[in-house]
């Protein structure tokens, strides 16, 4: 079988690419990325400087918004099966400029699936988020999203998401294109851009220096690590009813201060360098997911305890300076400069 990865320089692409290399290693899988500010070609080094996955790995940068480039591709590689990660995704940047989230999240989604429909009506899978479901209210524990929650979003993130899930509808019920889609909860784990609560948390306190805390910190989020998801993804696609959607959840619910205050343990910090600032506009209060239907369908539960995995993940960025290191410089310190002051 040959597979389109899309995004899969990304954080969570690309731990399903060495998800699929590990468990699927006779499979043909081909990497398309941008390469934004949040793509890291560095991430996948260990399978590009490999000569022995020539046969089996191929990257190409290009983006999901260019109809010719991505037409030559499934020309030439007439892929089995498209999963799509490629998104714009951090919150923050939505607010401060919708416009790149609405056509790569959206219109870029569109091309991928008219692809797809051109050559043989090719299985597509689509990545999305919890996030297309607003939020839960704090003093409401009992309440879950399931897939029958209403899409409620908040931020231009969100709804470009939310947009592009609708779309990925659309082309099941009027083409017929195969189709799945996944919401999950937030990952974390390994290779994350440091602009994400986890990882920037861990990069500031090794360097001592403000770690920044939107309001009070109370919000609360559902983390699931990264490689429990791309398992998961993994039996959606084989697996998974056609037209679908499945909830991919955690079951690990953390206030963002408790998480915070969890890392400055690890890693022997004061929690003096805890810094709150301006709370975010929209700011969704509590995800949390009922992954019933996914349990219940395809056998799936998270395998990864939060205490666990939070320990696996702060050993990787102590063990991995200079990956990050590397990204925490250029374009990226003058967004963290504009949102978080010096």
């Amino acid at each position: 079988m040959t597979m389109i990865v899309t995004g899969g320089a990304g954080f969570i692409g690309a731990n399903f690419i060495y998800y699929m290399r590990e468990n699927h290693p006779q499979e043909r899988v081909v990497c398309v990325d941008k390469l934004t500010y949040a793509g890291n070609l560095s991430t996948l080094r260990p399978i590009l400087e490999d000569p022995a996955a020539s046969e089996t790995f191929r990257f190409l940068r290009a983006d999901i918004c260019d109809r010719a480039a991505m037409q030559a591709l499934f020309e030439e590689e007439k892929p089995d099966c498209v999963v799509n990660f490629a998104a714009e995704s951090h919150v923050d940047r939505s607010i401060e400029d919708p416009e790149i989230f609405l056509k790569t999240n959206i219109l870029g989604t569109a091309v991928l699936m008219d692809m797809c429909r051109q050559y043989g009506n090719i299985r597509f899978h689509q990545v999305s988020t919890d996030e297309v479901y607003g939020d839960l209210p704090l003093d409401r524990p009992d309440l879950f999203f399931t897939e029958e929650t209403p899409i409620h979003t908040s931020s231009p993130y969100s709804t470009s998401k939310a947009s592009a899930d609708l779309l990925v509808m659309a082309y099941y019920r009027t083409y017929g294109l195969p189709v799945t889609i996944s919401r999950c909860s937030n990952n974390y784990g390994p290779y994350q851009f440091p602009e994400k609560l986890i990882p920037l948390m861990i990069a500031n306190a090794l360097e001592n220096k403000p770690l920044p805390v939107y309001g009070e910190g109370i919000n609360v989020r559902d983390w699931l690590y990264v490689g429990d998801h791309c398992r998961a993804i993994d039996l959606v696609l084989r697996g998974g009813r056609i037209g679908e959607v499945y909830n991919i959840g955690g079951h690990n619910e953390m206030r963002n201060i408790d998480i915070v205050r969890l890392i400055c343990r690890e890693l022997g910090k004061p929690e003096s360098l805890i810094t709150y600032v301006t709370d975010r506009k929209g700011h969704d209060q509590r995800y949390a997911i009922d992954p019933a239907k996914i349990h219940r369908e395809l056998g799936w539960l998270p395998e990864t305890r939060f205490a666990d995995g939070i320990v696996r993940t702060i050993r990787w960025y102590l063990d991995n300076r200079s990956w990050w290191e590397e990204i925490v410089s250029g374009e990226y310190r003058e967004y963290y400069r504009r949102h978080y002051g010096e």
